[in-house]
């Protein structure tokens, strides 16, 4: 079959790709910035890349021979606006297709089962009724919690419990819900496609686990033989439970936020038909995380929802501007060129920044005061960087280990923009830092860092080259 991908790039699409090609089917991939997309070599042969925006429609021309479409678009961590930006994009995904021979759609939604949902959920409930409307038949899949490497829920579950011995929080932790692994996901979505069915339907698709959300927590504990206390008291707010959120976790504010609201409603799955009917049965939540771990253990996270929220093109910021700027440029002969490209692709995360580290914590630590994003992202894989990957408060633009350049957008709160460029040449490496000031604010903050700067990128050199 010939199938289109909508949200190739993002934490389910970069999952589900591998899986229909295996199955042998042909996949158009609707990505908005193709610079993020890097499929497997073994891939090519077997997809289209098609770089378009649901929210520009003049972008959208979509083949006409489509069979199906997996619609895994949504917007809630990268807009305060995304309930008319999704309610946008569907309508103008079924304008597009309108001129097809397209038999299906499948849409994976979330668990809307209580009368007061938040904004998210209603948001996906919307764009369910929206999807009803075209000229395809369609399944919507409702999921929960999904458990697996890389997704925002269960880097949540895992920040908590890894950090916090003693944990003082707020009452939606009595919260029930009915997790699901990403696994169980990807197979469900499988197993959807052309299954007539599931025509015309949706299901909620869930483990066989209905837990609080500090039952998980308390589990998690369990399987990592970590003790863990967890007092609920009743008087956090959500504006605080959000800060307590995102202070204590890796995930946005703004996502801090939505997901607060979202944890205030029970998503329990009403039945388990779905199971009879494609013959997947969901492994329960310690089965799911105890597959997490292994993935972990093997650095073979495929995806993560921290490479697939921000909200810029690569093309707008790749060419590094020299005018209006500030720079600190250093050069280095390197003992081995190899070595020092290995040092480079190993930057941040654990690894750190080879000199200084502490600083760059409280760097960080300023950043998520101001509601940055911090330190705490780290990067998806210890040994490979791609384009568009985060890479704790910086951005990916361009990374090349042939070459040996490796090209950075910070995404910290500044008075202005930031690039932080590696770059072999002949037999040094050149280190640049280049800023671009908004108004007098970013000039006096260039002044202001200028003396750490100093310290912080002879050191980083050295380090790298040495």
């Amino acid at each position: 079959m010939k199938i289109l991908l909508t949200g190739a790039t993002g934490y389910i699409g970069k999952r589900l790709l591998p899986a229909l090609i295996q199955e042998g089917h042909y996949v158009v991939c609707l990505v908005r910035d193709a610079a993020r997309f890097h499929p497997s070599e073994s891939f090519i042969s077997q997809i289209t890349v098609l770089e378009a925006d649901l929210l520009r429609p003049e972008t959208l021309v979509l083949p006409n021979d489509i069979d199906a479409a997996y619609y895994l678009v949504h917007s809630m961590s990268n807009s305060k606006s995304y309930t008319g930006l999704e309610e946008a994009s569907a309508k103008n995904f079924i304008q597009a297709l309108s001129g097809s021979s397209i038999k299906q759609v499948i849409y994976l939604s979330g668990i809307v089962n209580e009368e007061n949902l938040s904004p998210h959920l209603s948001s996906r409930k919307n764009v369910e009724e929206i999807l009803q409307t075209g000229n395809f038949h369609l399944t919507t899949l409702r999921a929960g919690i999904i458990i697996g490497s890389g997704s925002a829920s269960f880097e949540i579950i895992r920040d908590l419990v890894e950090k916090l011995p003693i944990m003082v929080t707020p009452r939606w932790l009595n919260t029930k819900c009915q997790p699901i692994g990403i696994e169980d996901v990807i197979r469900f979505l499988q197993k959807a496609l052309n299954n007539e069915k599931l025509f015309d339907r949706n299901f909620d698709i869930g483990g066989p686990d209905i837990l609080t959300y500090k039952e998980m927590l308390l589990q998690y504990a369990l399987v990592r033989n970590l003790k863990r206390k967890i007092w609920i008291v009743p008087v956090m707010t959500p504006r605080l439970s959000s800060y307590w959120l995102y202070f204590v976790t890796s995930t946005t504010y703004r996502l801090a936020v939505n997901l607060v609201d979202s944890m205030k409603v029970e998503v329990v799955c009403r039945d388990n038909a779905i199971n009879d009917i494609t013959g997947v049965i969901p492994d329960s939540y310690r089965e799911a995380l105890n597959k997490t771990f292994s993935t972990l253990q093997h650095q073979s996270i495929i995806s993560s929802w921290k490479d697939a929220g921000s909200e810029f093109r690569i093309s707008d910021f790749i060419q590094v501007p020299e005018y209006g700027c500030f720079k600190d440029t250093r050069e280095k002969e390197y003992e081995s060129k190899a070595h020092t490209i290995e040092k480079i692709w190993r930057i941040g995360g654990e690894t750190g920044w080879y000199f200084g580290n502490w600083l760059w914590q409280f760097r960080g630590f300023l950043d998520k005061v101001v509601g940055g994003v911090g330190l705490r992202r780290g990067r998806t894989n210890i040994n490979t960087i791609d384009a568009g990957d985060s890479l704790d408060f910086w951005r990916v633009l361009y990374a090349n280990k042939k070459e040996g350049r490796l090209l950075l957008f910070a995404e910290m709160k500044l008075p202005g923009e930031a690039w932080l460029e590696f770059r072999i040449k002949g037999n040094k490496v050149i280190q640049t830092a280049t800023f671009r000031p908004k108004g007098l604010a970013g000039r006096l903050y260039w002044f202001a860092v200028l003396p750490v700067h100093g310290i912080i990128f002879k050191g980083m050199i050295n380090r790298i080259a040495s």
